[in-house]
């Protein structure tokens, strides 16, 4: 038989369809492992980010000797979604909420991913001028922020913890926002 260079070394349909074949058996075991790495990652992000809030705040507030408030955006006022950003800011007559005459902005976070989840029960948090949370938040039972990605009871959620004397730090355990 005389066969042509170029067909040798060619693929036949059967060898591409085995590939193909393969090549989807490893993307349909490793698409699963991608979603729970991003929505890990994107956890970790955020509630880092929210932690990182709380210390700038109290570090204001003992750096300025004010009250620094935190409470979710809502237009000009505070608002009750946390999930939809927050404002930072020098809370002048230290009622909790921002007064667009007399309270200063000192950092706005943008809104977090709109699939994802905030379970907290205050409605603000503020740091006095010695560090230690006040207003409202300092007779709360809970001080406690958790983010879960993607779903209320994702085992990739982290929680953040606020001491009245403004300790903050990560919760340990396991959390979900249902």
């Amino acid at each position: 038989m005389n066969f042509n260079k170029y067909y040798l070394n060619a693929f036949t349909l059967i060898e591409l369809m085995v590939s193909i074949a393969i090549a989807a058996i490893l993307i349909a075991i490793a698409v699963p492992s991608f979603t729970d790495f991003y929505d890990n990652s994107r956890s970790e992000a955020a509630s880092s980010n929210i932690q990182q809030s709380f210390i700038t705040a109290r570090s204001h507030a003992i750096s300025y000797g004010a009250t620094v408030s935190l409470c979710p955006v809502s237009s000009s006022s505070c608002g009750t979604d946390w999930i939809n950003g927050y404002d930072i800011f020098i809370d002048v007559n230290s009622d909790g909420t921002f007064d667009s005459s007399d309270d200063q902005i000192i950092r706005s976070i943008d809104a977090f991913n709109s699939n994802d989840f905030i379970k907290t029960s205050l409605s603000t948090i503020s740091f006095s001028a010695e560090g230690m949370v006040t207003g409202s938040a300092a007779s709360a039972s809970s001080r406690q922020f958790i983010y879960c990605p993607s779903s209320k009871t994702n085992s990739n959620a982290k929680g953040i913890d606020v001491s009245t004397s403004g300790k903050i730090s990560l919760s340990t355990g396991s959390v979900n926002c249902s």
